[in-house]
C-alpha cells in the first residue's frame, strides 16, 4: 500500500512536491482544473464561492491536456522524488454536453478519448471521475472537528436547481439563456453513464489506463434537483456492471461511503477491493443528510481496520487524504494534511 497526496493544479509545485515527501508520500493524484478559479486558496478547504451556487468558471473547450505537458508534468514530479499516479476529474468544458446528453456529446466523447489515450502515452495510470452534474454539493463549514478545527459538513439538502450553462459546479457557458437545466430522473442519467462507459472504456483499455469512479458526494438520490448514481454501496456494482473490465474501476472514497445510509462501509470494503484503483482516506461522524468530516482518529470508521481488510485482500494502490479539517495555526492547510498523512503513515506501517 502506498501513501499519496491530492494536489490541484495552482499547487503542482515544488514547494508542494517537498512538503509531500516530507510527509512520506511517494504518489501524488494530481487535478488539471483548479475548481476554485476566482481568487480562492488551498486553506479555503473545497469550498464554494459567492453563493455557494459555483466554482468558478471551466477552462477553454479548444484545449485538451496534450502528451507533451502530461510528461512535463510527470517529469518534474519524478524529479521531486514522487509518482504520478492519477489525474482526477474531466474539465467541464470538456464534457458538458456528455453529462447532460447535450448536440456536443458525440464531439466531447472524442475529447474524452483523446485526453485518455494521452494520458496512457504519457505513463499516467489511473484516471478518476465522478459522472454527476451537481458535482460537490449541499456542503456548510464549521468548526466540526476536535479542539474547534474548521471542516465541512452537511446538514440538510440544497435543492436549488442548476442554471443553464453549468454543470458539476463550474460555468462553462456565460452566456447561456436565463432558466435551468432540464429535470431527468435516475434511469435517463443511468442511460448517460452507460453510454459514456461502453465509448470510454475500450479505448482506457487499450491506452492502459484505468478509469476510476467515484461514489456521490454527498451521497444522496438528489441534490440540486438532479438524480445521482452511486449514493448506495450496491450501486458501484451497477456500475461495474455496465461495463466489467480492469479499466473499469473505483475511486474509492471511505467518507463518501461511510456517509451513506444503507449497507456497511467494511463490507463494502470487503466486497470492492479487487476493484479499487485508489483510495480516499477521510473520516466523518454521522450520515446524510446529517454529518460533520473530523480528524482521521474521531469518526465513525475504523480506518485501522479498513486497513486490514486491503491488506488481507491484497490491494496494493495509493491512498490520499483527499481533504481535512483545518488546524489553527498560519498554514491550516498544511497543519491538517501533516496531521492526517502522519496517521496514515504509522496506520500502515503497523497493520
Amino acid at each position: 500500500m502506498k501513501l499519496g497526496l491530492g494536489l490541484y493544479r495552482h499547487m503542482l509545485n515544488r514547494q508542494h512536491y517537498d512538503f509531500a515527501r516530507q510527509c512520506g508520500c511517494t504518489h501524488l493524484v494530481v487535478h488539471l482544473v483548479d475548481y476554485f478559479n476566482q481568487g480562492n486558496q488551498e486553506n479555503k478547504n473545497d469550498q464554494p464561492i459567492g453563493d455557494g451556487s459555483g466554482w468558478g468558471f471551466a477552462g477553454d473547450p479548444g484545449k485538451i491536456w496534450t502528451v507533451e505537458e502530461l510528461v512535463q508534468l510527470k517529469r518534474e514530479i519524478n524529479e521531486a522524488g514522487l509518482e504520478l499516479e492519477a489525474i482526477e476529474n474531466f474539465d467541464p468544458a470538456h464534457w458538458h454536453d456528455i453529462l447532460l446528453d447535450g448536440p456536443q456529446k458525440e464531439a466531447q466523447i472524442e475529447k474524452l478519448k483523446q485526453i485518455i489515450r494521452n494520458v496512457g502515452e504519457a505513463g499516467i495510470p489511473v484516471f478518476g471521475y465522478n459522472f454527476s452534474l451537481a458535482g460537490v454539493s449541499s456542503r456548510i463549514t464549521g468548526n466540526f472537528a476536535r479542539g474547534g478545527a474548521r471542516s465541512v459538513g452537511m446538514d440538510g439538502v440544497d435543492q436549488r436547481p442548476i442554471a443553464n450553462g453549468m454543470v458539476w459546479n463550474m460555468v462553462y457557458d456565460r452566456n447561456a439563456p436565463a432558466g435551468f437545466i432540464p429535470e431527468i430522473t435516475h434511469e435517463q442519467l443511468w442511460e448517460r453513464l452507460t453510454w459514456f462507459l461502453n465509448e470510454l472504456v475500450p479505448v482506457a483499455e487499450q491506452a492502459g489506463v484505468k478509469l476510476a469512479a467515484h461514489p456521490d458526494d454527498p451521497p444522496m438520490p438528489f441534490i440540486r434537483k438532479t438524480p445521482r448514481l452511486v449514493y448506495q454501496p450496491q450501486l458501484y456494482r451497477k456500475l461495474l456492471d455496465i461495463k466489467p473490465s480492469r479499466s473499469n474501476m473505483l475511486e474509492f472514497c471511505l467518507g463518501s461511503i461511510a456517509e451513506m445510509t444503507e449497507g456497511d462501509v467494511y463490507e463494502a470494503t470487503e466486497q470492492y477491493a479487487s476493484d479499487i484503483a485508489y483510495v480516499h482516506f477521510r473520516n466523518v461522524k454521522g450520515k446524510v443528510p446529517h454529518y460533520k468530516e473530523v480528524f482521521v482518529d474521531e469518526g465513525d470508521i475504523d480506518l485501522i481496520r479498513i486497513l486490514r481488510i486491503l491488506k488481507e485482500k491484497k490491494f496494493d494502490g495509493v491512498f490520499i487524504p483527499d481533504h481535512t479539517p483545518q488546524m489553527s495555526c498560519d498554514a491550516p492547510w498544511y497543519a491538517g494534511m501533516a496531521y492526517t498523512l502522519g496517521y496514515m503513515k504509522a496506520a500502515m506501517s503497523l497493520i
